[in-house]
């Protein structure tokens, strides 16, 4: 059945808007974690600045000693490259400030997501009370706390698009950036080599290390370096560009990648490179702070060292064009403030199409890629989470009280649809079909996580006895549970992924019966998913060809209602 959905994004009332403490950015303050107790990051400007302090002093004190004159004559800062053109390509020059573009949009839009779920955590539980930086109070005790409870408000200055829980659209910013981001980076890597400009970024000598070291020192003392302003890069500024280009930019895309359940369920060795996957996370952010960071400095030093000279530079490839270049540089920025509005704008006017494009796109070659993967992995028993985040809504309905006060004796799961033999199975009649246990790690959108130890019937048993039609595709999972809009929440799955060996209709977890706040009696358990597309709470399951004739056709309530991908393998 077709429904109708809004086509702009419209907050829920039971989306609370409030959130942060701060005037401006609703995300609030942040908390960092030491010794066992939170103490607000406001506290780190303190020592970081007693540290600079120190360092600044004893950086000059060493400088004007005859040991650092020494050191300093020994290794002066020079240029890294002598031999470097005179000017930038054209091809350098476009893709610095369409990387530009990229990276706001980025940041913006990972700002957002992080805002959904905002703590950071070395645990790989996600475990309330160690996380080692937060950006909002406790979890409240002796009362019920949902993750989505837990995302705050932020300001669409900051955020894309801004606002409470709109994960999805941020999805789609993030994604439809970073393989754009991807694309360009790869050929940029490959014109380096090709025209022969890596040699600006590429260290060649170890010599380098300690003329590095001059370079800081006399950056330290406020001083400008020998040739400061040239072409090309002294040694420090060559081991910045070089880690930039070739150590964060891969960073960030390879932790990002860890957040995806369909690559660490197939490959678990891929997350434990970074320790788990809330390392990742917490790296991936880390990232983003490093870029932030990278970009202060960059812009300070263009303007220090020669702000019209540097300019024409970057927009024209060569000085001497006058003021052009710094009129032109300042309509560019003016471009990318511009488009990141227009990005707001779109967002909240007209969700419904970033959503399709998004499908169209980023969505496909995920499908082709990791939506092809087969989870394969199965943690060890000693890795259950000693805390496994609640989220949906319960179950409100009379008939769905009568079932749980009977201990689901009475439950009945109606398969239908495009299949031969429409059943009707109790929990005994399931569990005859055949029983099967592992223990997975569930990958929440918001970015949480959690292992658990999931028993229940294979799909692929399931899918044997009702045998679906030849035109079946898709299955499309009820339950009793509502929606944050209204309506029964709902969500289709590939039928190639259900017949997958992990993939359970599960009635318990950690050994014991399912808990109502975790889809009691039965819950999906597609282990190429993110944690929305795990229905809890199953009424029914319906064999359909295609999903479209489904709810307002985009793959599930939240897909509908709060524009999700009916893809989430990352």
């Amino acid at each position: 059945m077709r429904l109708s959905t809004p086509e702009r994004v419209v907050p829920h009332p039971s989306h609370d808007q409030s959130g942060g403490r701060s005037p401006t950015v609703a995300m609030g303050p942040g908390w960092f974690r030491w010794r066992g107790r939170y103490r607000t990051v406001v506290l780190l400007a303190v020592p970081v600045v007693v540290l600079a302090a120190v360092v600044l002093v004893a950086n000059a004190w060493w400088a004007a000693s005859p040991a650092g004159r020494a050191f300093v004559a020994a290794h002066p800062c020079h240029l890294a490259q002598a031999d470097v053109p005179t000017d930038f390509p054209a091809w350098l020059r476009g893709l610095h400030w369409f990387n530009l573009l990229l990276l706001v949009l980025l940041a913006r839009s990972g700002l957002q997501i992080l805002a959904d779920h905002p703590r950071l955590y070395a645990d790989a539980h996600s475990t309330p009370g160690r996380e080692w930086l937060r950006f909002r109070g406790p979890v409240p005790r002796g009362r019920p706390w949902t993750s989505l409870d837990d995302s705050v408000h932020l300001s669409g200055a900051v955020g894309l698009p801004g606002g409470r829980h709109t994960v999805g659209q941020a999805r789609s910013w993030h994604f439809l950036a970073a393989p754009t981001w991807i694309a360009i980076g790869v050929a940029y890597l490959v014109l380096l080599v090709v025209t022969g400009e890596w040699r600006r970024l590429v260290p060649t000598s170890a010599a380098l290390a300690p003329s590095a070291v001059s370079c800081a020192s006399s950056y330290a003392r406020f001083a400008l370096p020998p040739g400061e302003g040239a072409p090309g890069y002294n040694a420090l500024q060559q081991l910045t560009y070089f880690a930039t280009v070739f150590l964060a930019a891969p960073a960030a895309v390879l932790t990002g990648l860890a957040q995806s359940p369909a690559l660490v369920n197939r490959f678990p060795r891929y997350e434990r490179l970074f320790g788990n996957r809330q390392i990742a996370r917490s790296l991936h952010f880390l990232l983003l702070c490093y870029f932030a960071v990278f970009t202060v400095v960059h812009v300070a030093v263009v303007a220090i060292t020669g702000l019209r000279r540097n300019l024409n530079n970057m927009v024209f490839g060569a000085p001497g064009h006058g003021w052009a270049g710094p009129l032109l540089a300042l309509a560019i920025l003016a471009a990318v403030v511009g488009l990141n509005v227009a990005a707001n704008v779109t967002t909240w006017r007209w969700p419904r199409g970033l959503q399709t494009a998004f499908e169209r796109t980023s969505m496909r070659l995920v499908r082709a890629t990791l939506g092809r993967l087969r989870p394969s992995a199965s943690y060890p028993a000693r890795t259950v989470s000693p805390y496994f985040w609640a989220n949906g809504l319960l179950p409100d309905s009379e008939r769905y009280r009568r079932l749980a006060d009977n201990g689901f004796r009475d439950y009945r799961l109606r398969v239908c649809g495009a299949v031969e033999r429409p059943v009707e199975l109790t929990l005994e009649q399931l569990r005859a079909l055949g029983t099967a246990s592992h223990v997975s790690q569930h990958n929440c959108i918001q970015g949480w996580s959690g292992v658990a130890a999931w028993t229940g019937v294979p799909m692929a048993a399931l899918i044997d006895r009702v045998r679906p039609l030849p035109q079946a595709r898709w299955a499309v999972f009820y339950s009793y549970g509502p929606g944050l809009s209204g309506g029964p929440y709902y969500d289709a799955h590939p039928l190639d992924q259900l017949c997958a060996p992990h993939c359970l209709l599960a009635w318990a977890m950690n050994g014991e019966p399912l808990p109502l706040e975790h889809g009691a009696p039965l819950r999906l358990r597609n282990e190429n998913e993110l944690g929305y597309k795990q229905v809890k709470w199953i009424e029914r399951i319906e064999f359909v060809t295609d999903y479209h004739a489904v709810g307002a056709g985009h793959g599930g309530y939240n897909e509908d209602h709060k524009f999700y991908g009916v893809t989430a393998a990352i």
